[in-house]
């Protein structure tokens, strides 16, 4: 199946480089918050639109950053069996699959659907800070939350597919590759 390969992997390039600008970001945010505490301890300077900046990067580094960390594995498992050693390669993917389906994907959409009404509202009066000194342009950083979400229903459909190879006996690299990530070894 190359032409699924070829699908998957522009996804998972997708995530990956969001994953990249995410952590420009929080350079960024390290920098700026670092700024800011000198700013108000040393200089007695505080500034709300400042403060305003570091929560709004954090949101985007939580939004964009889903995706390449659900690519990676790391987003917290609550699991008992998922890395017990009765679980091979394809009762993981089973597992992969089905939570996708009948929880990643559906919850992802809620938050995008939900989220537009919200976005389209805030864009629509301009909405900007209502503390003086705050940030104008509300509403692009309203609009990240269905981008990072599309992003992370992005990755999971890619993680959806790719268990789907594995269960078809299509893709046993891949079969091989979730079996070293849950196992804790590096590719």
């Amino acid at each position: 199946m190359p032409s699924l390969d070829h699908f998957i992997s522009r996804i998972e390039t997708i995530s990956e480089w969001s994953g990249r600008a995410t952590a420009w970001l929080v350079l960024g945010m390290a920098v700026l918050i670092g700024f800011d505490v000198t700013m108000r301890y040393l200089f007695q300077a505080g500034s709300v639109g400042l403060q305003e900046l570091e929560w709004h990067l954090f949101a985007l580094i939580f939004l964009f950053g889903a995706a390449y960390t659900f690519k990676h594995d790391g987003h917290v498992r609550v699991d008992i069996f998922y890395h017990s050693r009765y679980m091979d390669s394809r009762r993981r993917a089973w597992v992969d699959l089905l939570g996708g389906l009948f929880f990643l994907l559906p919850f992802c959409l809620l938050i995008i659907i939900s989220s537009l009404p919200f976005v389209i509202s805030s864009f629509s009066i301009g909405e900007s800070s209502p503390d003086p000194g705050g940030l104008p342009y509300r509403f692009l950083l309203k609009a990240a939350i269905p981008v990072g979400f599309a992003l992370l229903l992005l990755q999971g459909f890619a993680h959806m597919l790719r268990s789907l190879q594995i269960l078809l006996g299509n893709d046993e690299n891949n079969a091989s590759l979730q079996q070293s990530h849950h196992n804790g070894t590096q590719d």
